[in-house]
């Protein structure tokens, strides 16, 4: 078992995509990559902690590779728009690979180039690629947030749903 820590932007929508990969084993949202310590969502909304809404996806490398999963990343959001992902405005929303080691560390770099020279996306990559520091699993009530609202949440039906209907056809 490995773990990577990932930041799509809203950990609601990263959440939901990587649960539906085979091989992976959990998946908690989180906060890293800040200086606050065990901030609340409040704090991370104010812009101030230096925090990204994160995952930790706990994985079977038997079933599925660190690569795999840095596929999904590229596949999942627009790794191009600067502390944003659509209507979610703010660092908190970064495009962010936090790396566990130096395997990790050289595998997304290695990525992240191949993303940027693919034809993905007419802008250049702007994701952070940084050592994981700061770790703090994010409120209860984010846990496995679209699987227990999802269609009670607008925001799940119009920007989670699409995503993940989306994502079930790529894999």
């Amino acid at each position: 078992m490995q773990t990577a820590t990932l930041g799509t932007g809203c950990f609601w929508c990263t959440e939901a995509v990587f649960q539906l990969l085979d091989g992976v084993l959990s998946v908690e949202s989180g906060y890293s990559g800040g200086h606050v310590d065990n901030p609340t969502y409040e704090q991370i909304g104010g812009k101030e902690t230096g925090h990204a809404e994160v995952v930790r996806i706990s994985f079977d490398t038997e079933k599925i590779t660190y690569s795999e999963l840095l596929d999904t990343f590229w596949k999942s959001h627009d790794p191009t728009t600067l502390n944003r992902q659509g209507n979610d405005k703010g660092p908190q929303y970064r495009s962010a690979i936090f790396y566990h080691d130096e395997e990790q560390r050289a595998m997304a770099e290695a990525s992240k180039a191949a993303a940027d020279q693919s034809d993905l996306w007419p802008d250049p990559i702007v994701t952070e690629v940084s050592p994981l520091i700061n770790y703090f699993p994010a409120e209860d009530y984010h846990q496995n947030y679209f699987n227990r609202v999802g269609d009670r949440n607008p925001y799940c039906v119009y920007v989670i749903a699409p995503k993940v209907a989306k994502m079930k056809k790529g894999l």
